[in-house]
């Protein structure tokens, strides 16, 4: 009898919530605050952004590669919760400070 594991999906689809939610959005506001494309107070949100998103890194990791099904759960979505936190902060806030600057 093959044995299904629970959290499979949510291992997967945590990963790439991770990777497109997460990074690329990171990446690209600090591409945009060093190519100068927008408003240099954006480059402040970066401060409070990225570690947000490697917290959320590092708990996706351990969630992903957690051998007990409940503590990698508590850790994948508390891994989704702070990227979700990082977007609010870089996208909200490069979108509200771009609004106030035109």
């Amino acid at each position: 009898m093959c044995r299904v594991n629970p959290i499979r999906s949510l291992r997967w689809y945590g990963g790439l919530a991770l990777v497109f939610f997460g990074i690329v959005p990171t990446v690209m506001v600090a591409l945009l605050v060093a190519q100068g494309r927008t408003p240099g107070s954006v480059g402040l949100l970066l401060i409070g952004g990225v570690p947000l998103v490697l917290a959320a890194l590092v708990l996706a990791i351990r969630g992903i590669t957690g051998p007990d099904p409940e503590q990698a759960t508590r850790q994948l979505h508390l891994s989704m919760a702070f990227v979700a936190g990082a977007d609010v902060l870089l996208l909200g806030g490069n979108a509200l400070i771009r609004m106030g600057a035109s």
